[in-house]
C-alpha cells in the first residue's frame, strides 16, 4: 500500500508532534487501519511535504511524530483560474476533483443567466466549503502540496471585471479559434458556461474585458467535460503535461 497523504491546516516542522483532526484520524485508524509507527505524509500548503510516523492512535485520535521535510512541489508552471457556471448534482464535485488533478490554481463557481442551480447565503457557503474539501482530497490523492482555492459563489457579471490573467479564454463552440493561434502565457483564465451555454450578451461582456473565444473541436462538450478537456490541452500546450 502506498503511503497515505493527509492535509492538515496545522503548522508542521521537523521533529514536531501533532494530533490530527478527527476526520483525518478516523480515516487513518478506521478506514485504512494503520498501526503504530506506520508512515504518513503530511502537507499544509505552506511548502513541500513532511514524512511522519504514527505515535499513538485510536478511532478518533491519531498523534504523529514529524520526521523529515521534503521541499518537493508538483505545481505546473502555468497558473490557471477556472470560472465555471454551477451545475446540478455531483457534476460540480467531479469538475473540482479533476480540475485539481489537472493543476488548476483557483476555481470560481459562478451564476450565469442560464444557471439552473439556486444557492443562497448559508447553503451557498456550505457548498463552497464542501468543494474546498473535495479539492483537498484530490490533492491528497494526486500528490499536490498546494491546494486550489475555491472562491465564493458569485454572479458572472461581478466576476468578469475582476479576473487577472495574461490570457483569458471563454469556451464557445460556435468559434474557430484554437490554442495554436495564441502565444505562450504564464497565466490563463478559463470561462465555462452552464449546460445551456452562455448567452450572447455574456459572451460579449467577456469579450469586452479581454476574453477570447475558443473552440475545442466540432463537437459540443458537456459543462463537466469542457473544463477538463480545456485544462488538459492548456497543460499540454503551456504547462507540465507532455
Amino acid at each position: 500500500m502506498s503511503v497515505p497523504r493527509i492535509f492538515t491546516p496545522q503548522a508542521l516542522r521537523e521533529g514536531g508532534e501533532l494530533v490530527l483532526e478527527e476526520a483525518a484520524s478516523r480515516h487513518l485508524a478506521s478506514a485504512l487501519r494503520l498501526q503504530l509507527d506506520a508512515q504518513v505524509i503530511l502537507f499544509n500548503a505552506s511548502g513541500g511535504e513532511f514524512q511522519a510516523r504514527i505515535k499513538t492512535l485510536d478511532r478518533k485520535r491519531v498523534s504523529l511524530q514529524v520526521v523529515t521535510h521534503n521541499p518537493v512541489e508538483r505545481e505546473s508552471p502555468l497558473h490557471t483560474h477556472l470560472g465555471i457556471a454551477v451545475s446540478r448534482g455531483e457534476r460540480m464535485d467531479w469538475v473540482v476533483q479533476k480540475a485539481t488533478e489537472l493543476g488548476v490554481n483557483t476555481i470560481s463557481p459562478l451564476f450565469s443567466e442560464r444557471t439552473e442551480v439556486k444557492l443562497k447565503s448559508e447553503r451557498a457557503e456550505k457548498k463552497v466549503n464542501h468543494w474546498q474539501q473535495v479539492a483537498v482530497s484530490a490533492c491528497e490523492q494526486c500528490g499536490r502540496n498546494q491546494v486550489p482555492r475555491i472562491a465564493p459563489l458569485q454572479q458572472l457579471s461581478n466576476w468578469l471585471p475582476t479576473v487577472e490573467a495574461e490570457c483569458k479564454l471563454v469556451l464557445h463552440h460556435r468559434n474557430s479559434n484554437s490554442l495554436r493561434e495564441l502565444g505562450p502565457p504564464n497565466s490563463v483564465a478559463l470561462l465555462i458556461g452552464p449546460e445551456g451555454g452562455l448567452s450572447d450578451l455574456e459572451i460579449a461582456n467577456a469579450s469586452a474585458v479581454g476574453f477570447s473565444a475558443l473552440a475545442l473541436g466540432p463537437r459540443i462538450l458537456r459543462t463537466e467535460t469542457a473544463p477538463l478537456a480545456a485544462l488538459s490541452l492548456l497543460q499540454q500546450q503551456w504547462g507540465d503535461m507532455n
